[in-house]
């Protein structure tokens, strides 16, 4: 190929990008042998809007190690794979088109979406039918795939797009579907009525891993109850759960309140009777001591009511507002007067309930004092707006605490990078509380894969569910009957329903190893690339995928998934902030590429460290557009030059001094590598290639005009090299200098190793020596106000004794870059240039 008059980093994106996909580049081939692949676990990015620069920097990351293995021999299984399932699609769906699901609703075949909403509101939200609402969910996700991947494809991810997977298409709800029932079938899965942490505004139960703490300002009201005739004080900062209160809790050996144990206490305003018991989790030195035990208010309530085996008075329904509550039914006093102060209650959201409920306390004179203000951690969705609330609902688990063992030999045989991650793993499963909790109330999602029977009055027999043939799958149970039944017996005394309930989005996204290597469809596939590589990921989300994936790998093939973690670190905006959508502080990528090109931006992308948070700096990426284009035109320099005659040898001093230092850098870089430390990797490369260009290729130029083969040789061997070396960093400026003088991709070409010189003998400490000295010569010529170019008639060089014979080595050069006539030597502490200017 022509080498450019004036080459330019504008445009090479687009024209390789294309070349790549037409000629197969990224392509994964099997070998046939798992010893000759590194197959990766790609992370789905979550289709829900648009990538933003938070993306662009941990996939980068990714896509260093799969082109420096790529060109260590291996065969690169990278898919990628769009996480479009679960609430994340859903509210995007609704607030893009301005919908909601109202599944009560019929399909109809002839909907048409309605525009986009110009702004959040603008027009009260259209109901749809599950399936129309579905189909839009569909719609929406294609588009932003399309877009997506066209990012990467710019970004210069050397992904193998013929291997694309999602998360809610056919083979990701056969997948899915399959590992569910294989848990079922062990014991591993279950069903439960239990309490479960609710989002009011989603409708559905969340799981532990996806809740987060929000400090939240709140006040601790003492409340009076009674018990054996003397007054008892409780303080709480849920007053509105008042009605649910089953019991009074204190420590064991708290005395103030040992006489009271195995007695009974009346609740304020009620005159409900409850127990007052001993627990050793109760806190002495919190609030009074004593707490009311509610169903239910926070965690310890759950643990209280299963160790006490208390009763469930529930009154909180999955709408966050208050049930009724009959207590006719209830140990109380005086029933009537209880069901009239409750009755103004019932309906109120818990907001409402707590100012509602704290003036009829107060009104019967049962608050002591004024409120005391807090700030507390509240537990919220991680997703949502309101505190978290817990009610009693039917939900299935996969069994995770029965295993803490064994998952945390599994994540010891897990390389982590950085090592300390491990520590966050390890925490997590130590901390286990509960099982995993899989299944959500919403629509777009794998449905769980059964129905139940009906009785004679219509009710479901949950624990007799109907389970479809595995070849059978993908099913709806919504939409199709199972076997043995009809349609027309959907929902029918003596029929089936079906299970309403999607899978947990992290209950298909820890499948990912399967979905992406083939498990069901390709067992050859599989045999090659499973356990897998390499989990790339944010370290956010150890406790949820990297977590989850051990989870399914260890109940469905006693295997650990892959054999490297590595974990990225967050984007920080000015401020040092996280860069995320719900901040409101991200920055998209396309601008960038345009102003600096790819090359540029992944520069700034591989500055940063795995586990290491980074600053955003478009200055980096500029620094990274000038190394791209600074690889451009010292190729299109030393390509200048005629090559070294066949059979030529590298001969003198200077050139053999850059090979040993070359030599130096690619052992560095690979050992880098290796040890997934291409920050490192890019350090020691780029440190040399400024050396060959701003030292190295201006003191031999003369000489390589001159016709030294040495010199001619040495450049080519030197920016071949080079140029391997920095292909994962800067795929499109590389790979457009490699294609003037190579056939074939260099991205395919072999990574350097320092084999490739082994008949070459010098000395890198020559290299740094005479850097010095050409710096000497340049700063001597600017103090003295010359241009670098000035012919200069002599110079003194003064130098310590043992450096003056090393720059005698290269003198020749030495003079020839500098403009230098005699040079004369003189001894110094540090090595200096005196220019004659008369």
């Amino acid at each position: 190929m022509a080498i450019p008059e004036r080459p330019s980093v504008d445009g090479l994106d687009e024209k390789w990008s294309k070349a790549w996909a037409d000629a197969g580049t990224y392509r994964f081939v099997s070998p046939g042998s798992r010893e000759q692949v590194y197959s990766i676990d790609t992370p789905p990015p979550t289709v829900s809007g648009s990538l933003h620069v938070g993306h662009v920097f941990s996939y980068t990351h990714t896509d260093l190690i799969a082109r420096y293995q790529r060109m260590r021999g291996k065969r690169v299984f990278y898919p990628m794979g769009w996480d479009d399932n679960g609430l994340p699609t859903e509210r995007r769906v609704q607030n893009h088109f301005g919908v909601r699901c109202e599944p009560a609703l019929p399909y109809d075949p002839d909907f048409t979406a309605p525009p986009p909403l110009a702004k959040k509101n603008e027009r009260p939200a259209v109901p749809l039918s599950r399936r129309n609402f579905i189909e839009l969910c569909e719609t929406l996700t294609v588009q932003d795939e399309q877009a997506f991947e066209h990012l990467w494809r710019r970004l210069g991810l050397s992904v193998d797009w013929s291997m694309t997977y999602t998360t809610i298409g056919v083979r990701a709800q056969k997948v899915s579907q399959a590992g569910f029932l294989r848990l079922l079938a062990k014991g591993e899965a279950y069903q439960s009525e239990a309490p479960t942490n609710w989002d009011v505004d989603f409708q559905t139960a969340v799981s532990n891993a996806e809740m987060e703490d929000r400090e939240q300002a709140s006040a601790y009201h003492r409340l009076r109850f009674s018990a054996a005739g003397a007054p008892v004080f409780i303080e709480t900062t849920r007053p509105e759960l008042l009605p649910a209160c089953v019991a009074l809790v204190a420590h064991p050996d708290d005395e103030r309140y040992q006489a009271l144990f195995g007695q009974e206490a009346t609740t304020p305003l009620f005159g409900v009777r409850v127990p007052v018991l001993a627990h050793p989790l109760a806190q002495p030195d919190k609030g009074s001591g004593i707490a009311m035990v509610c169903t239910f208010g926070d965690q310890t309530d759950i643990l209280w009511w299963r160790d006490l085996g208390l009763a469930t008075r529930t009154i909180v329904g999955r709408d966050g507002r208050l049930l009724e509550l009959d207590f006719g039914a209830l140990p109380c006093a005086d029933p009537a007067a209880a069901q009239q102060a409750y009755a103004g209650l019932a309906g109120l959201s818990t907001t409402q309930a707590r100012k509602a409920i704290l003036g009829l306390l107060g009104d019967g004179g049962f608050v002591e004092g004024e409120p005391r203000p807090i700030k507390h951690p509240v537990r919220y969705y991680e997703k949502g707006d309101r505190p978290l609330e817990i009610v009693s609902s039917r939900q299935w688990f996969i069994r995770t605490m029965a295993h803490r063992d064994e998952l945390l030999a599994r994540g010891a045989q897990i390389t982590w990078h950085p090592a300390f991650m491990k520590a966050r793993y390890d925490d997590w499963v130590t901390g286990l509380a509960a099982d995993w909790l899989i299944s959500r109330q919403r629509y777009f999602g794998v449905p769980f894969p059964l129905w139940y029977p009906l009785d004679a009055e219509g009710r479901s027999d949950y624990d007799q569910p109907i389970l479809p043939d595995e070849a059978d799958l993908p099913v709806d149970p919504q939409s199709a009957a199972p076997a043995g039944y009809t349609e027309a017996q959907r929902d029918t005394p003596g029929g089936f329903t079906g299970e309403p309930d999607v899978m947990d989005t992290w209950a298909t996204s820890s499948l990912t190893p399967q979905l992406a290597t083939g498990w069901l469809e390709d067992p050859e596939l599989h045999a090659v690339t499973y356990p897998m590589d390499l989990r790339p990921q944010a370290h956010e989300i150890i406790r949820t995928w990297l977590f989850s994936t051990v989870v399914r790998s260890l109940l469905e093939a006693d295997a650990t998934p892959w054999k490297h973690a590595a974990l990225s670190g967050w984007i920080l905006d000015p401020d040092r902030k996280k860069m995320s959508k719900s901040q409101g502080n991200v920055v998209t990528p396309e601008h960038l590429i345009d102003e600096y090109g790819a090359d540029g931006v992944r520069y700034w992308a591989a500055l940063g460290r795995p586990g290491t948070d980074t600053a955003f700096e478009p200055r980096q990426m500029k620094v990274g557009r000038r190394l791209a284009t600074k690889v451009l035109n010292a190729a299109k320099f030393v390509y200048g030059f005629e090559e070294a005659a066949p059979g030529a040898d590298v001969t003198e001093p200077l050139d053999a001094a850059v090979i040993d230092a070359l030599k130096a850098t690619v052992a560095e870089a690979t050992a880098a590598f290796d040890g997934y430390e291409y920050t490192t990797a890019l350090a020691a490369t780029e440190r040399l290639f400024w050396t060959f260009c701003d030292d190295y290729l201006e003191l031999v130029k003369e000489r390589a005009y001159a016709g030294s083969d040495s010199a001619r040789l040495t450049l080519r061997l030197v920016l071949d090299a080079l140029l391997r070396l920095l292909a994962p960093f800067l795929p499109y400026a590389t790979e457009e200098v490699w294609s003037w003088t190579h056939q074939g991709s260099i991205h395919t070409a072999a990574w350097p190793t320092s084999g490739e010189w082994t008949s070459v003998d010098g000395d890198r400490r020559l290299l740094d020596v005479a850097s010095a000295a050409i710096g000497a010569v340049r700063k001597a010529k600017t103090d003295a106000k010359l241009s670098l170019r000035t012919e200069i008639p002599s110079a003194v060089l003064a130098a310590p004794a043992e450096l003056a014979p090393q720059v005698r080595r290269f003198e020749a050069d030495l003079r020839a870059a500098g403009r230098l006539g005699a040079i004369d030597y003189a001894e110094a502490e540090t090595l200096t240039v005196t220019v004659a200017t008369g």
